[in-house]
Order: C-alpha cells, then structure tokens, then sequence
C-alpha cells in the first residue's frame, strides 16, 4: 500500500467516526441552516443600506426592528414574504458566484499560498504554528487564496484550522484533505471553504463527477488534481472547472516541476490550470507562467519564510508587470 492509499484509507475512517457523532442527514440540515441565516444576513444588510436616512422605516429599517415592531399584521407579512423571496436570491447569487474560481480567473498569475504544518514528504515544517498570522500574512502580502490543511495524521491539519482562517480572511480558502466522501464535501461548507480539493487518483471517474456535482449544488468550487494525461481526461470528462497538476509524485514523493508544464497542453483554455508543488523560485513561477498556467500553489517556500511578503515578492520578481494578479484586500469570499 502507498502513502496515498494508506492517507486514503485514514480519510475513510475518519469519515465513518464523524458520522457516528454527527449522521449525514443531520450535517446537511446543519448546512442548510448555515445558508439560510448567511441568506438573510445578506438581505438584512441590503435592506439596512438601502433604507438608511429614509425616515418611516418600520416595517424594513433592520431585521430585529422587523420582527419588534408594532406594525400592521399585513406589514408584516409582506416583509417575511420579501425575506424568503430575498434569502432565496441570496442563495442563488452564492452558488453561482464560485469566489475561488473568480481568484483565479484575475488577471495575471494568481498565488494560492497554503497553510500546513507538515507533510509526508518533509515532516514537520513548523514546529511554532501560529496558523492565523500566517493566513493573514498571506493575505497582506497579497495571495488571492489560501489552502488549508486539514488531514491530522501526516500533515497535522485541523478542521478548526480551516474554520477559524475562513472566518479571518476576506481571500477564498481551500480545503485540501484526502476527500473520499460526499461527507467531506458537507463538512468543507459548513467550515467556511470555497473550494476541496480532488484527487484522479484515488477517485474513479463516475465518483469524481458526483462529487463535482454535489460540489456545483453547494456552491463550492473543486480543485482537481491530476498527475498524467489520462487522469486530465477523466478530469474533463467529469466536468472539471479547474485542474491542478501536482509536480509530486504522490507515490514516491520526488518532484519534477517539468511536470504540470508539460502536461498543460491537455486541459482546454476555457479550464482553469494550477502548477501545483514544487514551486520554490521565481524561475519556478515564471516557467509556470509561461506554460500557461492560470494559478501556482505554493506551500512549503511560503510556509518557511519569516516575511511572507518578502517571499512572495521574491516569487513573482520575474513575472511581467501585467502578470501579477494581487489579491488580498478585496473580499472575494
């Protein structure tokens, strides 16, 4: 068995253990109910701005004076009708926004930097980590996403890793784990990702399209990894919107950064393509660029330097000027 199996493996069990505490079904109302209150946040803030200065508000000046206000009955009706109308909307707009795809789609490369402890390959990589200032050091600098790892037992991630970065940054965040499971997918949304990752080579190709569905349904974008030209075709046949291929070997972990520039001219233009590993210079970036990449990631180099925004300065130094697609402050999310 290969560490790829052996991770793939843990991730099955992992899954079966979260749902003895928490029952699938359960999860799903757990994330239906975190769309709605997102839903009606939205529209309460839009209801709040555009009746700001208007006087006569009762019936919509804010959400809690709606539900407190002594107005007519039939007023209130018709606001609760306006909120499912509005929650509705809201929805929608969310699941057809896809942020991490749109991080991607800026002009210029764009820079997924990634938040890990350890990893397989090199075992620990921070033995100090401060996960929150890294994500917001990220986000200064100016990446337009960050991944996060969430697999415990050879990278030492956390779901709360994911949860508590999510909540702190205004850049989408991925969810980077060994996803076997629909399961999986639920728990990414309710923890705050835009984006899973998922793996060709540990997905058949009828599995990997249900799961970019049920991706699709909640409005979460998958990054999915390929390491050959077969696996970029299941990948496309599947329905993928973004590949990523992975300059590791996941079976014996050597890098080759030739790889992902090699294979580029596999994946149709109109599909976003990440460089994925490897990517520790700026020749390494430029070399990406060139071969058409939309997006590198980039963990380790990022993950070992003290001043993130040096790194990451340094990485994109031999880019063109029209190349450098800054994220960070604009909330993508």
């Amino acid at each position: 068995m290969t560490i790829l199996d052996e991770l793939a493996a843990r991730a099955r069990v992992r899954v079966a253990d979260a749902k003895q505490h928490t029952p699938f079904e359960l999860l799903k109302e757990r994330v239906a109910e975190a769309n709605a209150n997102a839903a009606r946040n939205t529209m309460y803030a839009a209801c709040e701005t555009a009746q700001a200065g208007t006087s006569g508000n009762v019936a919509c000046a804010s959400a809690n004076e709606t539900r407190t206000a002594n107005a007519a009955t039939s007023a209130n009706e018709t606001c609760t009708a306006n909120e499912t109308r509005a929650a509705n909307a809201a929805t929608t707009t969310h699941a057809a926004t896809f942020p991490f795809e749109q991080a991607l789609r800026c002009d210029g490369l764009s820079f997924i930097c990634e938040c890990k402890r350890a990893s397989p390959s090199k075992g620990l990589i921070a033995p100090h980590f401060p996960y929150l200032d890294i994500a917001q050091a990220y986000e200064a600098a100016g990446a337009n996403a960050i991944s996060v790892l969430t697999e415990p037992s050879a990278f030492l991630g956390e779901a709360r890793y994911l949860q508590e970065i999510a909540s702190a940054v205004h850049i989408p965040c991925l969810r980077k784990d060994f996803i076997v499971d629909e399961y999986m997918i639920y728990e990414a949304k309710l923890l705050g990702a835009q984006a899973v990752l998922l793996i060709c080579t540990i997905l058949d190709t009828p599995t990997l399209a249900a799961f970019l569905r049920c991706c699709n349904e909640l409005g979460l974008s998958a990054l999915v990894e390929a390491h050959n030209k077969q696996e970029i075709s299941n990948a496309i046949a599947a329905g993928a919107r973004i590949i990523g291929v992975n300059n590791r070997n996941l079976h014996d972990f050597s890098v080759s950064t030739n790889c992902a520039t090699e294979l580029r001219k596999y994946v149709p233009p109109e599909i976003a393509f990440v460089a994925e590993s490897g990517i520790q210079s700026a020749t390494d970036v430029l070399e990406a660029y060139n071969a058409g990449a939309d997006a590198v990631l980039v963990g380790e180099a990022m993950m070992r330097a003290e001043n993130k925004a040096a790194e990451l300065a340094k990485l994109r130094s031999k880019l063109p000027a029209t190349a450098t697609a800054t994220g960070g402050a604009h909330d993508l999310r």
